[in-house]
């Protein structure tokens, strides 16, 4: 018999999301730059809180009491007003759910992270791309693509795959310009690595704004991308709508152990931030050194960078010249980046070694 089995309609159009490869091809060795995983790895005392977790044999706390309250008491934000997720990926998922559906539009900037297309689509809206600017959100362009119909805006900041960051006059300004029915999305999973004082107004909004929800993550600066550790925070009639919908028991015994552990170890995330800003800065003059060669950095906030290739050495050309001296990085066509290269940022050895297969692919080009 015939499978009388039919999907929703707008199911066909999501392309499953596609993560970095882990690994070069055959037996190759290969650094993973593909990620944006800390090449620090993670506290030790995230680590020794992993054998302190409750038995595999129990269920989680469904509400991640403690991590909540550790949270709140770093944020000072009521812990009402926190939500907990597998990573902040679900929180997004939850956000799109939870006030768009079929028939209405969800917006984000062109160069956006991959998941917000399919976040639209997982919950039968349409998806919105306003023109970036620089390779960046464009704040003009997001609210030129307003329409009665749209009813969540997702800006990741920094930016994921690009690394642009926006200000705090631009995000006020963002939200200042959106309608009171519109749900601001603040994507923060690259947050720690933006320097101290640069503060982008993401936190506040969600605290006194009743239509922003700002979202976390442990996976990049502490170190916990395995552990799938996100939160996020905004009013409590966002947060109470989300927890209608999470997961029960959506954070496993072991990843709220590590995250609390993580949580209270500033002295790693400032060490990876610092590490992470000094071999970033380096590789950025590196490859802009290579101009004459058509490639140069996209400015970045987060840890990884964007290298645009506009010469004769092409996007795909670099990747797989990369890929074929060990490092495996990220080509991204699909977003329209066929053009580019994002790379991560591991340690200095790695990137002076990419700056090096770089010029060298630059120089060989025809």
């Amino acid at each position: 018999m015939a499978s009388t089995l039919t999907p929703k309609p707008w199911i066909a159009g999501i392309h499953a999301y596609v993560p970095g490869k882990s690994g070069g091809d055959g037996d190759l060795p290969a650094i993973k730059l593909s990620a944006n995983e800390n090449p620090l790895g993670c506290s030790a005392q995230a680590l020794a809180a992993r054998g302190m977790a409750d038995h595999p044999s129990r269920y989680p706390d469904g509400d991640s009491t403690a991590l909540r309250a550790a949270l709140a008491a770093k944020y000072a934000i009521p812990p009402d007003r926190i939500i907990m997720g597998a990573g902040s990926g679900e929180l997004l998922y939850l956000a799109a759910s939870g006030y768009a559906g079929p028939g209405d539009e969800v917006l984000f900037s062109q160069y956006a992270f991959s998941l917000y297309d399919i976040v639209a689509r997982r919950c039968g809206a349409v998806p919105i791309e306003a023109p970036a600017r620089e390779y960046g959100t464009d704040v003009d362009a997001l609210l030129a693509a307003v329409t009665d119909k749209t009813r969540v805006v997702l800006v990741a900041n920094p930016n994921n795959p690009t690394g642009t960051y926006l200000p705090k006059p631009e995000i006020a300004r963002l939200h200042a310009g959106l309608p009171a029915n519109v749900l601001l999305v603040l994507d923060l999973a690259y947050i720690e690595y933006v320097a101290p004082g640069c503060d982008d107004g993401s936190m506040e909004l969600a605290a006194s704004q009743h239509n922003v929800l700002a979202t976390r993550t442990f996976s990049k600066a502490y170190g916990l991308a395995g552990e799938r550790v996100g939160w996020g925070t905004g009013s409590a009639e966002v947060i109470e709508v989300l927890n209608r919908l999470r997961g029960a028991f959506n954070v496993s015994n072991e990843a709220q152990a590590m995250a609390l552990a993580a949580l209270n170890d500033d002295a790693f995330v400032e060490q990876s931030r610092d590490h992470n800003a000094e071999v970033r800065a380096a590789f950025m003059a590196q490859i802009d050194a290579l101009g004459n060669h058509g490639l140069r950095a996209v400015h970045s906030e987060a840890n990884f960078v964007m290298v645009i290739c506009e010469g004769k050495l092409s996007g795909r050309a670099a990747y797989e010249g990369l890929a074929g001296a060990g490092y495996i990085t990220r080509w991204l066509p699909g977003q329209g980046l066929a053009h580019g290269v994002r790379i991560t940022i591991g340690t200095a050895a790695d990137m002076a070694g990419v700056a090096r297969v770089l010029r060298d692919l630059a120089e060989a080009a025809k």
